[in-house]
Formats: structure tokens, sequence, C-alpha cells
């Protein structure tokens, strides 16, 4: 198949190399245009341009898809069958969509209905879900919303981060698609609609500022908050008037009358803090300014005393 490919990060790296694996003529990649980074502000090519260059294929930087009749020429002229969209970062308009003769097909990570939106590796996480997944869904004018061609399920363990269950879906993304093409050409795909209205949550885009957190929840919805916000922008408070990362923790079937966010012990075990049921147990930190380390080797160099507030 002719393939035009569009992705932006890491996480759509692989799609975009199992499609020309398997012997798809992919005539573009569209990614984002390269974005100032570090103190210097130098110009940084997206993963996805850093992979298509690599492979000799040619990339395409619109700095906006809709009202562009330039671009939308260029697509014309490349004649695509299909378009295939993993983690663009925009929203493609109606004139893109219905550009191909198979439509737009987007690798979401997600098993839809659940988990629509920009972040749903993350909030998954967050909220404790047992199990994640991919969906490659056809592409629609709704926020992903189109109808599933097809799914495949991954299990979080419970020490899955934001950043390991991000490499699982991403590979299991690329393979499912990859899957998924072939079947679309020779048309043994059954599509399936989604709900109008979804029940389920909606994974929003986060922010630097979700990462604090918030001692008067629950201990076990705190542990998943920790791990969902690993590795960005990490859960955070703070100590003697630094910011502090938590890392690493654990829930205790401990607590007392303290305020949300005392300190209860601090040893080699960890820092014990009081949430809003039970307590939480942090094992691995990291103190503004300072390397990530063990509690064990964080209270070797600062004494934080039993009662303590962390966040004030």
């Amino acid at each position: 198949m002719r393939v035009v490919f569009m992705g932006t990060p890491d996480f759509a790296v692989g799609t975009l190399n199992a499609i020309a694996d398997a012997g798809h003529e992919i005539v573009g990649v569209v990614t984002q245009t390269d974005k100032p980074v570090g103190r210097k502000q130098e110009l940084k090519p997206t993963a996805v341009k850093e992979a298509a260059l690599k492979r000799g294929l040619t990339v395409y930087q619109p700095r906006k898809l809709r009202n562009n009749p330039e671009f939308l020429e260029t697509l014309k002229q490349l004649a695509p069958d299909v378009i295939v969209v993993a983690a663009y970062g925009k929203i493609i308009p109606k004139e893109i969509l219905g550009l191909p003769k198979y439509g737009c097909l987007n690798v979401h990570a997600s098993l839809l209905p659940k988990y629509r939106g920009a972040a749903p590796i993350q909030w998954a996480v967050i909220d404790g879900e047992e199990k994640s997944g991919v969906t490659i869904m056809q592409m629609n004018e709704g926020l992903d919303t189109g109808d599933m061609l097809a799914s495949a399920a991954v299990p979080i363990t419970k020490e899955e981060t934001g950043g390991s269950l991000f490499d699982k879906l991403a590979k299991a993304g690329a393979e499912l698609l990859a899957e998924t093409l072939p079947k679309v050409e020779k048309g043994e795909i059954h599509p399936v609609k989604q709900p109008e209205e979804s029940p389920t949550p909606y994974a929003r885009m986060i922010s630097k500022a979700d990462g604090r957190i918030d001692w008067s929840l629950p201990a076990l919805k705190l542990e998943c908050f920790v791990r969902g916000m690993d590795p960005w922008p990490a859960a955070y408070t703070s100590f003697a008037g630094k910011g502090l990362k938590i890392w690493k923790s654990q829930v205790e079937p401990a607590g007392s009358g303290e305020k949300p966010g005392t300190v209860l012990a601090a040893d080699e075990k960890g820092i014990l803090v009081q949430t809003g049921e039970n307590a939480l147990r942090i094992t691995e930190l990291q103190l503004e300014g300072k390397k990530r380390m063990q509690v064990s080797d964080f209270l070797r160099g600062h004494r934080v005393e039993t009662g303590t507030v962390l966040g004030e």
C-alpha cells in the first residue's frame, strides 16, 4: 500500500518502522516542526523525523493542517492509499480524513472507548487499571470516536510506570497496525462503532502542575499516582522549602490522626507519610538540584524529623 505516516514522539517510531519493514511504500512522513530545547534553545527534530531520515524517507513539517491548501495539494499528489496516524499531536481536518481510499487509521494507546484523549497511558496507571492496550481506529472528525478496527490488550503490572507502559504499548501498537493494514486492503475488517457518549474516563492532557501530590488522597491512589507520573512530570511535593520528587513508594496499612502529609517515621526502610487513608512509605526520591536516590542514602545527608509536614 502507498502510505503517508503522521507521527511525532518516540511512541510512533515503532509503528513507522513496522510499516516500512512490512514492505509498504511510505510516500511521505508528516511530523511536527522542530522544537527549541535546552538552555541554548537549539532546534531538535522529532523522534519520527530522525527515524524517517535514517530510512531515506521524505519528511514534511507543516505548521498547520487546517486551512493549508498548499499542504493539502501535496498530499493529493502523494496519492496515498491510507494515512496512518500515531501520536501526531494535531487534529486532522475533514479534507484530509477523506482523502485516501482507506481513510486515516489511528493507533490509539488505550482499549477504546476507554481513555479517549491525549494521555491515555498515564491515566490508566494513575487510575489503577489492571490492563490497558491499543486500538486501531478509523478516524473521523470526533476526538478518538471513530470505528474500531482492531485491538490488543496489555496487562498493567503492580510495578508499572507511565514510562514502562508507554514502551509496551508502542510495541503492541506497531505490531497490531502491521497486522491490520493488509486486512484493511483485503476487506477483511469488520468495523465496530463506539458508543456516542462514553461513560468511561477521559484522558486529558497532563501538565507539570498535575504532578503535585495531594496527601489527603488514600495511600493506594497515591502509590498509583507516583507510578503514573513517572517519568514526567513526576509526582512531587516539597521539603524544607525545596521541591521533592517521589519516584517509588508503597502502601502501608498504618496511620494516625495526624494531618495528611505528616512524616510518621523516617529510617532506612523509607519515609512513612500520613495520607487520607493509611500511610505511604517513600523509598526512592529526588530533592531539587540533586540526583535520584534511595531514601537510605538521602537520610545520610538530610535529617527528616517526625512531625514534619511535606508540601508546606
